[in-house]
């Protein structure tokens, strides 16, 4: 091959990885250390995977040399085995003392032999070999260099176009990366086609064997959050603080503030002028209703809570108030947690013992008992039949809430739409009226209510049970490394270079 073709091929392959370093943002030295592994890997399987082959690509010229090195090493030297099953081999590329000295008087322990290769040409198991190399190689750093562009941005809004949509899993597009807003972290009913841009939060960043996880939200509370420090300046600069959001998403959300300026009124900052500015954030939630609150008004909430949890462990355990107002302290919000959590766990109060422990225990399931049997003589009452209770997750409770609302067959349970169990949202004289849901009281999410009808569906007959989708697969954010195999191609048919070396 003449010298020109030898430039030409040198420059070729220089332009491959500038190129793929580009296309991949990733440093272009990376690229040409796949493409030496590649060589190198070729080599072994030309000249014998004895040899330590090493390959040098000069990253201005891109002069490539080839060559095998020898290391002297003491004539008694021992070496361990790999494993039980597999024994003790010399390294690669080591020549005992005594064969080196045949050659080589000034031979020592530590010396090393260089041999330039040889030309030699690429088979097709050399190239697929390379190909396998490179695309690997590259995949690997573009991973590395997403996850460490993104793990500092969890908390962050991002903008993304939606890439595709698997099993209501959607995976967006972020420019530099990919990232994954699983179902339950969507707003109900919401729906997202190929090609919609779309604002995520950031709810979390994994490393993973399969590549870095971009988990996004538009569900969580965080993306409420940060939506206010986007229209409300105060908040953003920190003169209003949000302390706390919780949110039943696509329906309604509650939000504690707090000023930090005595003459700023942060309820009223954060509404804006004719409730402009939470308009703006309820657009963005798909109307999801707002009731937002200063930190006392939070304050008096949380009071309240613990005033209504006592008075129900009162009246159902049969207890004093102090007794009552420890356990809300210990974190028990209703009787079911009382009744079934380890003994231990009530035990272990200050001022409890064992014996006081089994005793709260025997009368709160007493008390669920006879709960329960008033609740099943309503559910009679109302003609509930039997088969509605068989359905997974339909509780006694919510069997009389739905006698009430005339669901009394699983066929009627069947017939219905979520909103219809989680009520639903209707413009009346030119305002946002809510209609109550026949299970509103039970704060179902919209995955619950949903699976509830679907249950009743499929022991309808109506529909097929869906299968669970393959966890790993629908949650593969990556795709393939993006690498044109006629580029990957060229690299491993770089007999310019070998011939250069």
């Amino acid at each position: 091959m003449s010298l020109t073709g030898i430039s030409a091929n040198r420059l070729e392959l220089l332009q491959i990885a500038e190129a793929v370093a580009r296309e991949k943002s990733i440093d272009k030295e990376i690229v040409i250390e796949a493409i030496e592994e590649a060589i190198q890997k070729g080599a072994r399987a030309r000249y014998g995977a004895e040899h330590d082959i090493r390959v040098h690509i000069d990253p201005k010229t891109g002069e490539t040399i080839v060559k095998r090195v020898v290391t002297v090493i003491a004539d008694d030297a021992v070496f361990e085995p790999v494993d039980e099953e597999t024994p003790a081999a010399e390294p690669m590329g080591v020549i005992r003392l005594a064969d080196a000295k045949r050659d080589d008087k000034d031979a020592v322990v530590g010396k090393t032999y260089e041999e330039i290769l040889p030309p030699f040409e690429f088979g097709r198991v050399q190239t697929q070999m390379a190909r396998q190399v490179v695309t690997g190689k590259v995949r690997e750093a573009e991973r590395e260099r997403q996850y460490e562009e993104f793990k500092d941005r969890v908390g962050e809004i991002v903008n993304g176009v939606v890439k595709r949509v698997e099993y209501g899993n959607v995976v967006v597009d972020l420019g530099r990366g990919e990232g994954i807003m699983r179902r339950d972290q969507s707003i109900p009913r919401e729906n997202f086609n190929i090609s919609d841009r779309i604002r995520c939060y950031i709810y979390d960043v994994r490393r993973e064997t399969k590549g870095p996880q971009i988990l996004l939200s538009r569900a969580h509370g965080g993306f409420m959050a940060k939506l206010f420090a986007q229209e409300v300046p105060e908040v953003y600069d920190g003169v209003i603080e949000i302390r706390a959001v919780a949110r039943d998403p696509g329906s309604r959300a509650k939000m504690a503030v707090i000023s930090n300026d005595s003459s700023i009124d942060p309820v009223g900052a954060c509404v804006g002028m004719r409730g402009s500015r939470v308009q703006a954030v309820v657009a963005e939630l798909q109307g999801e209703k707002i009731d937002i609150m200063t930190e006392s008004q939070e304050s008096e909430r949380r009071q309240r809570e613990f005033a209504e949890r006592t008075a129900l462990f009162q009246e159902s355990l049969d207890v004093d108030e102090v007794i009552a107002q420890l356990l809300v302290t210990e974190g028990f919000a209703t009787v079911e947690d009382v009744a079934y959590v380890d003994a231990s766990e009530i035990a272990s109060i200050e001022g409890f013992d064992e014996d006081t422990g089994e005793e709260i225990q025997a009368r709160a399931r007493d008390w669920l008992d006879r709960e329960a049997a008033e609740y099943d003589a309503k559910r009679r009452e109302l003609g509930v039949e039997d088969g509605l209770l068989e359905i997974e997750g339909v509780t006694l409770p919510m069997a009389v809430a739905l006698g009430a609302g005339d669901v009394k067959t699983v066929e009627d349970l069947a017939g219905l739409v979520p909103d219809d169990l989680r009520g639903w949202f209707e413009a009346k004289g030119g305002e946002r009226v809510r209609e109550p849901g026949i299970l509103e009281s039970f704060n179902l999410d919209p995955q619950d209510a949903e699976l509830l009808i679907m249950r009743a569906r499929v022991v309808m007959g109506w529909v097929e049970p869906e299968p669970e989708p393959e966890p790993e697969a629908e949650l593969e954010a990556g795709g393939d490394s993006g690498i044109d195999d006629s580029q990957v191609f060229a690299v491993a048919e770089m007999e310019g270079e070998a011939r250069d070396a």
